[in-house]
Parts: structure tokens; C-alpha cells; sequence
């Protein structure tokens, strides 16, 4: 069982503390810990070119094995990622935090994202989410900043997610910022949505509904 953090937060911050690993773990699951590079335990070099292969420094990490794997936003993004190049690594998936945003390559918002993380300055409360997320305990405001800015990050398309043919549970606040999840749905051969009422980006991961839904679709219920 592979848990994937967001970007800015890491293993401990999204699926320890939240208690994600531990229902895991009393539903008899062996979880995988990852932390993105730039992230919690994993080395935060400050030059974006070391960031080149993210996506290939997780497979890295996940067992030889299929394997069940929950990402969240970043996370979620990278597992898709990683199982539209090989999706005989995964049984199944729950994508959560992520739908419009994922299809668009808007570089004057990528800039402005940098930006905020950089200085952590913002006065759009979408950027001062981005602009806080350094301030958490162990990240790296430069190391978050180069990652951001890592050259050719993978595109998500239409296309690349076709090849994404295992279960994929996709969940999203509905009023979360990377809404809506529709466009995201229609590309996935095999899609579930799960819509959480009055949730924003920032309370998903340890919203109930969340946490329920995720662990009902990987059979993943504590005893």
C-alpha cells in the first residue's frame, strides 16, 4: 500500500499524523512510506535540474509487486504519472485533490506559484495556500521552490491517461480549486468519482468522507 503526500507536506504530515497509516496498518495492509524528493526525509537539493525524475525516483521506492497506492494533489499527479508509463505496477488507485488543474499548462500561474513559494508572499488566497505550505516543520522553502521549478515536468493529457486502464477512484472537494473533476472522469477508461460537500483543497486529507471512500475502494477497512 503506497500513500503519495502533496507538495509541500511529506509521509508523515499527510498520512501519519492524519492517522491514514495507522487504519491501514489494523486493516492488515503493509504501507509504503515515500516522501517526494524536496520533501519530509528525502534530500532537498536547491537546483531545479535535479528534479528532472521525480516520477522515476518514486517507482524506485515501490515494491516489485502490484500495489494499491493513494495519492493526494502532487502526489496524486505523479501517480498518474507513473501509471499511464506502467500501469502493471498498480491494482488500483485513488486520486485525490486534482482535476481541472492537472490538464492545464499555465506558465504565468506556474511563475506567480514559484513566486509565492519563494518569498511566501501572496494576496491570491489560491497562491497563499502555495505560499504557506514551506512554513510547515522540515520543508525547505528553496528546496519546495526548485521542485516547482524542475524542467519538462510530465504533461497529464487525455491521451496519457487512456493508458491508465486499472480502477482509479478520483475524489474531490467541491470547493477545491483544482475542480472541477469532470475532464479528469471522461479520460479515465475506468473512473469512480467521489464528490466531498463543502471541502476545499486544504481539509481534504483528513476529511472523513475522504479516508472512507478511499478504504472502501482499495478493501482496506480496519478490523
Amino acid at each position: 500500500m503506497v500513500l503519495l503526500h502533496g507538495f509541500g507536506t511529506s509521509f508523515s504530515t499527510t498520512w501519519e499524523q492524519s492517522g491514514w497509516s495507522a487504519l491501514l496498518s489494523d486493516a492488515g495492509r503493509q504501507v509504503v512510506p515515500v516522501d517526494l524528493l524536496g520533501h519530509g526525509e528525502a534530500a532537498k537539493p536547491t537546483d531545479p535540474e535535479d528534479y528532472a525524475e521525480v516520477e522515476k525516483l518514486v517507482l524506485e521506492q515501490l515494491p516489485a509487486e502490484p500495489v494499491d497506492a493513494i495519492g493526494f494533489s502532487m502526489g496524486a499527479r505523479v501517480l498518474l504519472v507513473l501509471a499511464a508509463a506502467s500501469p502493471g505496477r498498480f491494482n488500483r488507485l485513488v486520486v485525490a485533490g486534482v482535476g481541472r488543474n492537472l490538464f492545464e499548462e499555465d506558465q504565468a500561474r506556474r511563475k506567480a506559484v514559484i513566486e509565492a513559494v519563494r518569498t511566501g508572499e501572496a494576496a491570491d488566497p489560491e497562491l497563499a495556500y502555495f505560499a504557506r505550505l514551506p512554513d510547515s516543520p522540515g520543508a525547505d522553502r528553496t528546496a519546495l521552490a526548485a521542485f516547482l521549478a524542475r524542467p519538462d515536468p510530465p504533461a497529464v493529457s487525455g491521451e496519457s491517461l487512456a493508458r491508465v486502464t486499472l480502477p482509479v477512484l478520483v475524489v474531490l472537494g467541491d470547493e477545491d480549486f483544482a475542480g472541477p473533476p469532470d475532464q479528469l472522469v471522461a479520460a479515465l477508461p475506468d473512473a469512480t468519482l467521489r464528490t466531498l460537500p463543502g471541502v476545499d483543497h486544504f481539509a481534504t486529507p483528513g476529511n472523513f468522507g475522504f479516508i472512507d471512500a478511499a478504504l472502501e475502494f482499495i478493501d482496506a477497512q480496519p478490523f
